[in-house]
């Protein structure tokens, strides 16, 4: 006997679960009491001609009568409601892609419509995080052979928005990550645009770092800008720079990466997947990958990295996308700047040419660069690296990049935020540098208030190899807030090794 939906009215509540969607309920509610709904009861919720599955979380408090209903943000956002608006809960129909989930957990080799119905019930809201680990877990612990990472490269990109482009090369790059202060996207967007090259690059913001491509350049303009927008900035200048998740490329990679964070898991078949969908979604068809190898980054071995560099370029290869894969130094971060306003400081410097402009963010860009340009016919192999850096110290790179700034509607003045509060760390002994934690100089910039405070993080003043006396600077803590600071200061206290110096 199938159950009859009830209906409630919605009131908009503001919680934020991220990418969760839940469902409120007053646990004295009619639908409770006949359905039989407790807290954590997987419910599915219609409004209008749209449906999802949310989590249910009870409260006994007056904030919702018995007849109304909140729902997370996400699950708000995601029907388009609004206050008054009513909705039916019921029990959700038994879920096929369940069977597939429990099927790779216990080691069986997925198909492509199996991978496909998992991956549209998770785009639709049908599945919970915990059904949203075991699939993770079970594509870790199994691994994804060739076959399944191309299936759900393709699933991912079909459950999304696309974006098309009237013309034969539209190149794009990536970096794997792991090292902060790595800002290399906004020194080369700009000097391949000015080269004449199409570069729409939509980034992401800071999901478990101190900040993301996405925050460091709304430090110079807006970011959040939508289809039709993109499309006018990139005709007029070649390229864009703007956060992915406001016109959802790919809007399984974010639901899956929240999930992925979390656990601390990052398979090789999901990573490739995650980047190529996304890259395959805005139009790309030529596109530089950067894989930083070191015992702090996300690639902690040259092993890993192979295995991923052959993953990348069979299934790049699949959808007729011609890539080069770059396996660089991942040992410690990249620049002086960790957070959105430091790295803008940086890539500021870099761009202007500024004589104390940090040199290795300025060849790593290069690098990227050159390897772009090399996409172009009119471009020799061996020689887009020398071309890239004319372009930057000619200033035509920066021209470019004020020119995109201002199309996406930021100001022809820079301006670039400093923070109040600051913390200097000292050497505590004489000696060479000959470590840095990665990981760990991220965690101190985020417990300063990095990213969600613009000006918050670390500028780091010694890098590896870097002689020091005892007293020395090694790095200063940037916070907009006192008591940000304070927590900063508490996890250094408490004897993590930061920086390692040998006699």
């Amino acid at each position: 006997m199938t159950s009859v939906p009830s209906t409630l009215t919605l009131k908009k509540l503001n919680i934020n679960t991220y990418y969760a969607p839940i469902i409120y309920l007053h646990e004295n509610s009619h639908i409770c009491r006949s359905e039989g709904f407790v807290a954590e009861a997987r419910v599915e919720v219609v409004l209008r001609d749209k449906s999802l599955i949310a989590t249910l979380h009870t409260v006994r408090s007056n904030i919702l009568h018995c007849n109304e209903a909140g729902l997370s943000t996400y699950a708000w956002n995601f029907f388009e409601a609004k206050p008054g608006d009513v909705i039916t809960v019921s029990h959700p129909k038994p879920l096929d892609s369940l069977s597939y989930i429990r099927s790779k957990v216990y080691g069986n080799t997925l198909k492509h419509d199996q991978i496909n119905a998992i991956i549209t019930d998770l785009v639709a809201g049908r599945l919970s995080d915990i059904q949203i680990a075991m699939f993770l877990a079970g594509s870790v612990a199994q691994n994804l052979n060739q076959t399944e990472v191309l299936a759900l490269t393709r699933a991912m990109v079909d459950n999304g928005k696309k974006l098309s482009w009237d013309a034969p090369l539209v190149v794009d790059k990536h970096c794997v990550g792991g090292l902060p202060g790595n800002r290399t996207t906004l020194i080369v967007v700009p000097i391949v645009a000015a080269f004449g090259l199409m570069m729409p690059k939509t980034s992401s913001r800071a999901i478990t770092s101190p900040a993301g491509t996405a925050d460091t350049m709304e430090i110079f303009s807006p970011v959040n800008l939508n289809y039709e927008q993109i499309k006018k900035v990139v005709t007029q200048e070649n390229a864009c720079i703007v956060w992915g998740g406001n016109i959802s490329l790919s809007p399984a990679d974010d639901l899956l990466i929240r999930v992925e964070r979390s656990m601390n898991l990052d398979g090789e078949g999901q990573l490739v997947a995650s980047v190529l969908s996304k890259k395959i979604s805005s139009g790309s068809n030529h596109l530089v990958i950067d894989i930083p190898v070191g015992p702090t980054a996300k690639v902690r071995n040259i092993q890993q990295a192979e295995l991923i560099k052959t993953l990348l370029e069979s299934t790049a290869s699949a959808f007729s996308i011609k890539t080069t894969v770059i396996i660089s130094d991942g040992t410690q971060p990249v620049g002086r700047g960790i957070g959105p306003a430091l790295e803008a400081r940086d890539v500021l410097a870099v761009l202007t040419n500024d004589k104390n402009a940090p040199l290795d963010l300025k060849d790593r860009a290069l690098t990227l660069a050159g390897h772009i340009l090399e996409f172009s016919s009119s471009v020799q192999p061996g020689t887009g690296k020398a071309i890239a850096q004319t372009l930057l110290e000619s200033g035509k790179a920066f021209e470019k990049f004020l020119a995109i700034c201002i199309a996406q509607g930021g100001s022809p003045s820079i301006h670039i935020p400093t923070a109040k509060h600051t913390y200097t760390v000292a050497a505590n002994q004489s000696g060479k540098i000959i470590d840095i934690d990665n990981r760990k100089i991220a965690t101190i910039a985020k417990l300063a208030g990095a990213p969600v405070y613009k000006a918050s993080g670390v500028e780091l003043l010694a890098k590896i190899n870097t002689e020091v006396k005892k007293s020395d600077p090694l790095f200063v803590v940037y916070s907009e807030s006192r008591g940000a600071l304070n927590y900063a200061i508490t996890y250094l206290t408490q004897g993590h090794n930061i920086m390692t110096i040998g006699k």
